[in-house]
Parts: C-alpha cells; structure tokens; sequence
C-alpha cells in the first residue's frame, strides 16, 4: 500500500530526525518487513517509512501512553484538546498536576495523553523537558496561534496504527535489543553524547543518559551484529562514539542545533550515522 503523507510526528521531540530524513532513508535496507525502534521519540523515522510491522519503545512511559490513545481513543483525543485554550493560567494549571500524585493518578489515559499533546504545542520552544523528579518544568510559550489540535494528522497516525502490527512498550532499551529476532531492521536514536560538558540535553525522562549506558548501548549493538541483525543508529560525532563504533561504517551529517537558549549558538552541527552493513 501506499504511504500515507499525513503521517507525521505529533510531537516536537529533542533530537527529532525530520530534517535528516533525507540523509538516513537513502542508508536504510529494502526491504524492511519486520522494523524496531527502542528510542523512538517523536517518531519521524517510523512514521516516513510506515512499516506492516514494528516494536516501538521509550522510556518515558507518558510518550508511549500518547501513542496509545491515539491509537485507541483518537476522538476522545480530539474533543478533549479542543477544549483546552491557550492561556497562560490554564498552562500552569496543567503542568503543574504532576507535582500532585494522586491528582495525576486520578487523571484517564485519554487526559494524561491529551495534556502532554497541549504542554508539547504550548510550552517555550516546544521542548519536553522534565526535571530530576520526572515532573514537566518548561515554561509558557506565550505562542498566538499554536496547532494544539492538528486533527488531520492525528486521525492518520490513528489509523496507520490501527492497519499496521505494531508493538508498544516502556522498558530499557536492553530488554528490547535482547529479544529481537534476526529478519528485523533495528533504528537506533539514542539520547546524543553532548559535544561540550555544557551542551547535554537528556531531560526528556528523569535520569539522563551517561557514557556508561552510551558503552551498554554499543555492547548491544555488537550483539545484534553476531546475531546477523541489521541496525542503523544515530548520535552526535564526538571522538567519544567514532571510537566505539569504530569497527562499523560511519558517516557524517550535518544538522541543525535548535535548542540552544542562546539564538546565536543554533546552526549546524556534524552527527554521525552508523550501520553495521554496507
């Protein structure tokens, strides 16, 4: 079947791949009919390529939970986000439920999903960020007109979903890499190795992501590699992560830096793509 243009992330993500898809689809394996992606994100790469069948994981479990409702309750999703109004008091009165566990207990999966939807179109700068205690800490964008509810794309994220054979999960990306069979394609989009002890950007879930999950990471890789299994992955091109990837192919890419607070600081920068096959 076709693609369907309209599938597009629903979300801006740290480390997004929409501007590097034309570097990272002409390097993908053809075909894939079995697809993983253990950090999937904001989805970019899953959602050009639209596989029959795919296992999807991310450690933030709100991420995952919004996949889920726009999988199952879509127009519960819609109705709920069009109720909410782009203003400042209401904004904090959302974020702030998480400071409150029994209150965001209390909420439903279609709430808790629709309030990361509206914190994600509504925040400064678009940015999912949480702090050391896991709760939602950016700001108020102050945007005029920001696309709290892009219906269109919603429905055809649900519905490719729903005619596809999709497996979602929030575990380590460990448990995810041990059980993969030969015959599926593996996207790896780790949390990047920042380029300067300042440039670090790991917010996305509480705990970041260190150099000894960075070395985890590689020894998995090396796994899928004896086990025959196709893997592609992206990070920042350190000296750091060319040395453990040393022994694959390497490319790099340049893309741009767009959440530096300091507007000067954005522009491009080189990632690197690496395989484990021609």
């Amino acid at each position: 079947m076709p693609k369907n243009k309209l599938v597009a992330p629903v979300l801006k993500w740290v480390g997004g791949k929409r501007q590097l898809l034309p570097d990272i689809t002409p390097l993908l394996p053809k075909p894939i009919k079995s697809y993983c992606e253990p950090f999937v994100g904001g989805g970019a790469v899953l959602l050009d390529l639209q596989p029959k069948k795919a296992i999807v994981n991310d450690i933030n479990s709100d991420l995952i939970l919004v996949y889920k409702v726009i999988r199952d309750n879509v127009d519960e999703l819609i109705t709920l986000l069009g109720q909410y109004p782009n203003e400042e008091e209401f904004y904090y009165n959302l974020r702030n439920i998480d400071r409150e566990q029994d209150k965001y207990a209390s909420l439903s999966d279609v709430q808790k999903a629709a309030r990361v939807l509206y914190l994600n179109k509504t925040c400064y700068n678009g940015l999912y960020r949480v702090n050391n205690a896991g709760e939602f800490n950016s700001p108020f964008g102050k945007y005029k007109n920001p696309n709290i509810v892009n219906e269109p794309v919603l429905r055809a994220v649900s519905l490719y979903f729903n005619a596809s054979e999709i497996t979602f999960s929030s575990v380590d990306f460990s448990e995810v890499l041990g059980n993969i069979k030969k015959g599926t394609f593996v996207y790896l989009d780790p949390p990047y190795d920042p380029l300067s002890d300042t440039s670090s950007f790991t917010g996305y879930s509480r705990g970041g992501f260190s150099r000894e999950q960075q070395i985890q990471l590689r020894e998995c890789c090396d796994s899928l590699n004896e086990r025959g299994i196709k893997f592609m992955l992206s990070n920042s091109a350190t000296e750091f992560i060319k040395e453990q990837y040393a022994n694959y192919h390497i490319k790099t890419v340049q893309a741009k830096r767009a959440i530096n607070s300091i507007a000067s600081k954005r522009g491009d920068v080189d990632e690197v793509i690496i395989t484990n096959y021609e």
